[in-house]
């Protein structure tokens, strides 16, 4: 399940920022309803069955593989599946979209920091400026998507939590390179089912606390269809393409294609029935254009022949 080919890692990458953008569309509405933590507990059953499923039937040796390394996909499943969900759907309780959607972007720069502060890998100058580009157009794009209002403490909170809720998903991100025998696959599958028993135990207790309110039985069944779509979809598919295109393309290359998240939105709503604005497109391009020069790989220079010996 790894893409043979860079194109088809981009085309991974594209569908699964996409997959993301419904998410927002389609989770909003739902976190006003249901407390983040048992949106995330509950969209992670459904999403961890189905991937238990696959990954029984195309894996190799997964249990074995599990049993390994149980306390690694403990950890970063409850920082990518766990801590971003919950924080960064708290966040955008609290904030505006389009604040989360600036916040999301900040994740290749996080990314290209932690691999030189912890690998020793400084970035090239073609990867900075490309992720400078793109979060240019993000910042551009997310400014008029979102409503207009005033800075406020709440706010403040709420993107505190979101760029909380980022470092998760890097750290998860990252983690891929740590067990190279694992497929795309393995990786989404066993960091999910490692994960989901401390995500239901913290949710759970956070409950008997009265931290978090649970759901209503009315409330579950009213959500029902838009949270199977969200297991699917932006969560079972979502995450196999792009964890399929960063073994493929690396942590640094795939956090980038973040930025195209509120422009997936935007061309959601341009579906909907809502054209972009020039302003818009603009900023759209400037993404595309940073993906483009970030993905762009100069050709090698032709080493001269060699000399015959006189």
């Amino acid at each position: 399940m790894t893409p043979s080919s860079t194109p088809s890692a981009v085309a991974a990458l594209l569908f699964a920022t996409l997959a993301w953008g419904s998410l927002f569309l389609v989770g909003k509405p739902l976190v006003a309803q249901l407390d983040p933590a048992w949106f995330t507990l509950l969209r992670y059953v459904l999403a961890t069955s189905v991937l238990a499923l696959l990954v029984q039937l195309l894996g190799d040796r997964p249990w074995a593989k599990l049993r390994r390394h149980a306390l690694r996909h403990s950890l970063v499943g409850l920082g990518g599946y766990g801590l971003f969900s919950v924080l960064v759907f708290h966040g955008l309780r609290l904030s505006q979209p389009s604040h989360g959607s600036v916040l999301m972007a900040t994740m290749p720069f996080t990314t290209l920091a932690l691999r030189w502060l912890l690998d020793g890998q400084r970035p090239p100058l073609r990867a900075l400026l490309g992720a400078a580009l793109a979060l240019s157009g993000v910042a551009l794009v997310a400014h008029l998507l979102g409503a207009p209002g005033e800075l406020d403490g709440r706010m403040l909170l709420g993107d505190a939590l979101t760029l909380a809720g980022t470092l998760g998903w890097v750290l998860y991100t990252r983690g891929m390179a740590r067990v190279p025998d694992h497929s795309p696959l393995e990786y989404s599958a066993l960091t999910a089912i490692a994960a989901l028993p401390w995500l239901a135990l913290g949710t759970l207790g956070a409950t008997a606390l009265g931290w978090v309110a649970a759901p209503s039985p009315a409330v579950l069944q009213s959500v029902w269809p838009p949270l199977v779509y969200i297991a699917l979809v932006p969560t079972v598919a979502a995450v196999l393409a792009f964890n399929a295109g960063v073994k493929r393309l690396g942590a640094p290359m795939g956090t980038l294609f973040l930025n195209m998240v509120p422009v997936s939105v935007l061309a959601m709503r341009a579906l909907l029935g809502t054209l972009p604005q020039p302003q818009e497109l603009l900023g759209a391009a400037l993404v595309g254009a940073g993906l483009a020069l970030s993905v762009w790989t100069p050709a090698p220079r032709p080493q001269p022949a060699p000399r015959c010996p006189a």
